[in-house]
């Protein structure tokens, strides 16, 4: 019986073979690279406002406190935005007549919210209470950055489950005293190795069998 096939078939076919598994190890890099690229996570991308709002100036020159703005991190699982009445405690004296602060004085006269555009965001089905992360030792600092420096709200981090998951396997490594978790810069005043194991038993947080189960996250 004559051969079917010549024998260069062997090797084409190992070849492509090997080209398919090129491909697919090449394909599943581009996704993992593109998945973790700014294209996609938008970190460090600034994000447009319809008033410009310089954290750096309010926090690092005025030195107002994160919870000025934000006044319900500590008691709430939102860390909500502030109305216009809060912005006007100030702006009703100061750049009173500033063209680009005309939005803040329309919502306020008009009694209509302020349509700031969400920075940070996590799907319906993940479960964040900031409340907690706060009364428990997590610093405003080891998720939203330096805002101290920032002239308009960027996005430090995407919060893949690994980013949670990193700090719940051993959150020894980010706690700090209650007195600076608005602090910007902060530097452990001892080893944080030691600092955290003590934080860990003041603030009773939970082994990290339980940081890492499901329920934890997901409701």
């Amino acid at each position: 019986m004559p051969q079917l096939f010549p024998p260069r078939s062997n090797s084409i076919s190992r070849l492509s073979i090997l080209g398919v598994l090129i491909l697919l190890v090449a394909g599943t890099g581009a996704l993992i690279w593109y998945f973790h690229s700014p294209k996609f996570t938008k970190v460090g991308v600034r994000i447009p406002q319809p008033i410009p709002f310089p954290h750096n100036l309010h926090i690092t020159t005025l030195g107002l406190n994160c919870r000025y703005c934000h006044d319900s991190v500590d008691q709430s699982s939102f860390a909500d935005l502030p109305p216009a009445e809060t912005c006007m405690s100030c702006h009703s004296q100061i750049a009173a007549t500033d063209p680009v602060l005309q939005p803040l004085r329309d919502s306020y006269n008009k009694g209509t919210p302020i349509q700031w555009n969400r920075v940070n965001s996590l799907p319906d089905f993940v479960y964040f209470n900031h409340q907690i992360h706060v009364t428990k030792g997590i610093g405003c600092e080891t998720c939203h950055g330096r805002m101290d420096k920032e002239t308009t709200a960027v996005r430090a981090k995407y919060f893949y489950m690994d980013t949670c998951t990193e700090c719940h396997r051993d959150p020894s490594k980010y706690l700090r005293p209650l007195a600076n978790i608005y602090d910007m810069g902060y530097t452990p005043s001892e080893d944080q190795a030691i600092l955290g194991a003590q934080l860990m038993k003041e603030y009773n947080i939970l082994p990290a069998s339980q940081l890492i189960n499901c329920s934890i996250c997901h409701r």
